[in-house]
């Protein structure tokens, strides 16, 4: 299926499903290595226009504290005042604004990403893998994006000098959606 096309089969309101979704994210540590993680708890929609992409719209909201990297103690820092303030700031939330056809299958999600209290307009390309009906007859779609944001324009500041001269925690932030959305109407 291509956005070139109408396609009002797509039409429609979208949940997002958590078993089969994952917001991901990949940073640098201490300059030689990347270290990735997810968002574990979230929840999102989506109303897609199958003819007119740009009638379509997105809203995700996720909980801060389910930040995953696969060890305890650094989880624990992200959580902390030195990142995500999670206390103050328990979600991160991402509502877009725009939605724009850019290829067959391709779109452009543009929104205002939410962290620690700091609202910034980011663009995701994302990427249409397509739509089918699951064998307990839920519709589904699929879509994967990325994007790299600055962390320090959303107030995530904290870091550490190394003894090579070089940071502990880089600037840039990867950020890696694989959507699996079912069809609610």
């Amino acid at each position: 299926m291509a956005f070139q096309q109408s396609h009002p089969e797509l039409t429609g309101r979208y949940t997002l499903d958590p078993a089969h979704t994952r917001i991901g994210f990949v940073s640098r540590h201490a300059m030689v290595t990347k270290v990735r993680g997810s968002f574990d708890e979230f929840t999102g929609t989506a109303v897609l226009d199958g003819e007119d992409p740009s009638r379509s719209s997105v809203e995700i909201v996720i909980q801060a504290a389910s930040i995953d990297t696969r060890n305890a103690d650094r989880d624990a820092h992200l959580r902390s005042n030195d990142f995500l303030q999670m206390e103050d700031h328990p979600e991160i939330t991402f509502r877009s604004t725009e939605v724009t056809r850019t290829g067959e299958e391709t779109l452009d999600v543009t929104g205002d990403l939410t962290i620690k209290g700091t609202t910034q307009q980011v663009t995701v390309p994302f990427t249409f893998e397509g739509q089918a009906t699951d064998p307990f007859g839920n519709v589904r779609v699929g879509f994967e994006g990325s994007t790299t944001i600055n962390r320090k324009d959303f107030g995530v500041t904290w870091n550490a000098t190394l003894e090579t001269g070089g940071v502990l925690v880089g600037d840039k932030v990867g950020l890696e959606f694989e959507i699996s959305a079912i069809k609610q109407d």
